[in-house]
């Protein structure tokens, strides 16, 4: 049975549709990558799923273990289980990153974790992510550092362990050794009753986490979908060869698309 099953989803931001009849299902244990060009709709699909207003969905269905996803508000999902780690963590001054993880990590625990009990598992965690135990007591990503703010991306989802976990862009701003760390943890975590769902645009956090499967996205649609030797191919190739091959229109419809591949993202120019 699936994880979840995304059926004809069309979605739209400010009157502008994004996402043009999306099929995809996931299997629990699985990692996926999901790869396209810049501004065609990868980060949409994430924010969608988890629910975020600025997105209006127009038809279509989202089902997680057979519960109506698009009936749920951000929060039932996150309790259901659901879990995105943002391409652009936002700041908020005022709270306290240890108390949100507390009080996140009690919102899906029938019994509510003791103050002894969540300081002994966050300082574990903390280790787990190699970053500095005062940065859990600090405001929540207020003046983190980008590469701070996707460890604490991680460091939430190592405590919340959640079932199906969406990563957007979560080794962008990150060193080598930040990159093989944050894997370490996702290849520990991942098993049998997670699935993955994972943006990036460059091969080598895919070399580290194995995905079991990926697709491709060109304006709002799944046009192709492959195992890993399709991630290899696109960070050699470009995109080129869906046009090519395929028939399938690489160019942004409504703008100009930006000139990405994964592994070398803005700076090769893989699609003339």
């Amino acid at each position: 049975m699936a994880l979840i099953k995304i059926n004809d989803l069309h979605a739209e931001v400010e009157g502008k549709e994004i996402l043009k009849g999306i099929n995809l299902s996931f299997e629990t244990g699985e990692v996926v990558a999901l790869l396209g060009p810049n501004g065609h709709g990868k980060s949409t699909l994430l924010n969608v799923l988890m629910g975020h207003p600025k997105y209006k969905v127009t038809e279509g269905s989202i089902y997680y273990n057979d519960i109506d996803v698009l009936s749920l508000s951000i929060d039932e999902r996150a309790r259901l289980g659901l879990f995105l780690a943002m391409q652009n963590p936002p700041e908020v001054p005022g709270v306290n990153n240890a108390d949100f993880l507390r009080a996140a990590i009690n919102t899906r625990s029938e019994k509510k974790v003791s103050t002894y009990q969540f300081y002994k598992t966050l300082d574990s965690a903390t280790k787990e992510v190699k970053v500095p135990f005062d940065l859990a007591t600090r405001n929540l990503n207020e003046g983190f550092s980008g590469g701070e703010k996707k460890r604490n991306e991680i460091l939430q989802m190592l405590l919340l362990n959640p079932e199906f976990v969406l990563l957007d862009e979560i080794d962008s701003g990150l060193d080598v050794d930040a990159i093989q760390v944050v894997s370490d943890v996702i290849n520990k975590v991942k098993g049998e009753s997670k699935g993955f769902l994972v943006i990036s645009h460059y091969a080598r956090l895919f070399d580290l986490i194995h995905p079991s499967r990926a697709v491709v996205m060109i304006n709002g649609r799944i046009v192709l979908e492959g195992d890993s030797s399709l991630i290899k191919r696109i960070d050699e190739n470009g995109y080129e060869f869906i046009r090519s091959e395929l028939g399938i229109n690489i160019e942004k419809e409504e703008t100009y698309m930006n000139k990405v591949s994964i592994g070398s993202c803005a700076v090769k120019e893989s699609i003339k």
